[in-house]
């Protein structure tokens, strides 16, 4: 059973840390006490990149200390609520303990709550009374038109009469949470941001920049920034910069790094650990395939080339996993050229991330540019006869397709000179016997590939 994502840590009983994400958190930790005004801060990342869990960790790594009040808040749970101003309160409510101190923070809040979300839905509705209005104008007699005006004008009357009363709650609200916050530091972690509605993520935004903004409250966001910018112009239109716009919310920003070994001379991809790791725990590939060189190359090359975050990579090794079962462990085994089982795992990975090449390949359309650039390959490199130069895994797998290819084979065509030192190449570095006769190696994607779809 899968441990509970909220009590993950780095180490300790049931910690881990694969990724070598400690140090990372150790530094975000230090800039959340220090002196330094970093509020709100950014925890960047793309889909599927381990932010959540690297969250989490880093709360409960944070909590060792116990000197601040921490608050985790998942916005795509709170999302049907539509007021993010009451999400925040009610979390922080909750960390206060019951007695007087919490009734008199509840009673002191509540009145302003209560007023600021009046005169916010009020603008909204008079906004929007004069988009309605605006774009039926012309269907309405002078009459109608008059009354409309009328009504209009009467709500923004009421709404300037409210603005002084609204900046008053405001600053109640403020002072309120400047009284909590300055005995207990609160820190604030919001999560899947970049998940919600475009207008309860936005809001959000300006909830925490204009109400939020008092001595010892901090935020710390954990989103992808390019989803964050999308819903800033779903919002306020394409015409509208949203980095800049964002740029007024944000005052530090960082990505987490794709690697798990992060120095500079030889960097080691988190997807590419994180398959191994998983394929290990699962034990259904042997580990002398698991440790084959080619393989490993073969993984470093398409998931940095494609990109793959961790939780696309989980749903590859679901995928392999799932052919090994079907297939009684026959389709990836070890004892065999690693060629054949790196053209089954092309085949797994078309299901998963390019079923449109996949697709094109069942209607018996081999196009060799679309294979190559899923793999990284431009083109076949000219084999010398010295043989100082081993082609790349890609390349070899590229060559092993030669035959197949009947779209787009320019690049990818190898003559009949050329052929005998593939060959040769592939025998001395035990990757197959030679080229493929036509149609073995594509078989070898598409048997892969259809049992996964149960034929």
């Amino acid at each position: 059973m899968d441990m509970d994502i909220t009590a993950k840590t780095f180490d300790g009983q049931g910690g881990r840390d694969e990724f070598q994400r400690k140090s990372i958190a150790e530094k975000v930790i230090k800039l959340l006490k220090s002196d330094i005004d970093i509020s709100p801060m950014v925890i960047d990342g793309s889909w599927g990149t381990g932010k959540t869990e690297f969250c989490h960790k880093l709360i409960n790594l944070m909590k060792q200390d116990n000197t601040h009040n921490i608050i985790y808040i998942d916005a795509f749970k709170a999302d049907h609520v539509d007021e993010p101003l009451m999400t925040v309160l009610a979390e922080i409510i909750k960390i206060l303990p019951d007695g007087p101190r919490r009734k008199a923070f509840i009673n002191r809040v509540l009145p302003a709550v209560r007023y600021t979300l009046k005169t916010v839905a009020k603008a909204g509705v008079s906004h929007l009374l004069r988009q309605d209005f605006a774009d039926i104008a012309n269907d309405f007699d002078e009459v109608i038109q008059k009354a409309a005006d009328d009504s209009i004008d009467k709500t923004a009357e009421l709404i300037l009469k409210d603005h002084v009363e609204a900046e008053k709650s405001l600053k109640t609200l403020q002072t309120a949470l400047t009284a909590i916050a300055s005995q207990d530091p609160i820190i604030i972690f919001i999560d899947e941001l970049d998940r919600c509605r475009p207008n309860f993520a936005v809001d959000m935004l300006e909830i925490i920049k204009h109400t939020f903004d008092v001595p010892d409250v901090s935020f710390v966001l954990i989103t992808n920034t390019q989803q964050l910018k999308a819903s800033i112009n779903h919002c306020y239109g394409q015409a509208v910069d949203a980095q800049r716009y964002l740029d007024k919310f944000i005052k530090f920003r960082f990505e987490l790094s794709p690697h798990s070994q992060r120095h500079m001379a030889n960097p080691i991809l988190a997807a590419s650990a994180y398959f191994q790791q998983l394929i290990r725990e699962k034990g259904f590939l042997h580990s002398d395939l698991l440790s084959d060189s080619f393989l490993i190359k073969f993984l470093i090359k398409v998931i940095r080339h494609q990109g793959l975050s961790l939780r696309e990579i989980e749903t590859l090794v679901l995928h392999i996993e799932v052919v090994q079962v079907l297939s009684n462990s026959h389709r990836f085994i070890p004892n065999q050229y690693i060629g054949y089982s790196l053209l089954r795992l092309v085949g797994v990975m078309l299901v998963c991330f390019r079923p449109d090449i996949l697709r094109e390949i069942r209607k018996g359309v081999v196009d060799a540019d679309l294979l190559g650039n899923f793999l990284g390959v431009t083109k076949l490199p000219y084999l010398e006869d010295d043989g100082r130069e081993i082609p790349e895994v890609c390349e070899f797998i590229m060559a092993s397709l030669t035959t197949d290819f009947n779209e787009n084979k320019d690049n990818y065509a190898i003559s009949d000179d050329q052929q005998k030192k593939w060959n040769s190449y592939m025998k001395h570095v035990n990757f197959m016997e030679e080229i493929p006769y036509r149609d073995r190696a594509v078989a070898e994607i598409l048997e892969t590939a259809n049992i996964m779809a149960f034929e």
